[in-house]
């Protein structure tokens, strides 16, 4: 299977394990934008709005073709800042493409509590992993 995987830049660090295990498995993984360099949208910020919006736009078109080409996405939801769970708006928005789309979205844990866009996430539906990448394979 063909797996995009999705995560809040802070969580990054997070991926390369799992990005190993689920390889070793058969399945073939497409990363987030700017993997390799998590903060660079925080640069771009730096040099000014106009250059903000270029880079987000292509990053917010660039997503969409992600999703499009794989058979799932699989989103890091671990805990940010305090937040457990923690999903961002941009997760957010893979996660309704790949519904829109009709594409299964794992997540790795539960969907969060008191988000504002927990609702959604529930109807939605994604398939809850509580961490087990074996149930991908089911």
């Amino acid at each position: 299977m063909k797996i995009f995987i999705c995560a809040s830049k802070h969580l990054y660090h997070l991926i390369p394990p799992i990005k190993e295990e689920l390889e070793k498995k058969g399945h073939s993984i497409t990363l987030p934008n700017s993997f390799d360099d998590p903060m660079l949208e925080e640069k771009v910020k730096a040099k000014g709005r106009e250059e903000h919006i270029r880079v987000k736009s292509y990053y917010l078109r660039k997503q969409i073709e992600k999703v499009m080409a794989n058979d799932a996405i699989l989103v890091m939801n671990f805990e940010k800042r305090g937040q457990q769970n923690y999903i961002g708006g941009a997760t957010f928005l893979e996660i309704f493409k790949a519904f829109e789309l009709g594409k299964p979205v794992f997540l790795m844990n539960p969907i969060p509590e008191n988000n504002s866009l927990s609702d959604e996430l529930i109807g939605m539906n994604p398939i809850i992993l509580n961490q087990d990448l074996s149930k991908i394979d089911q």
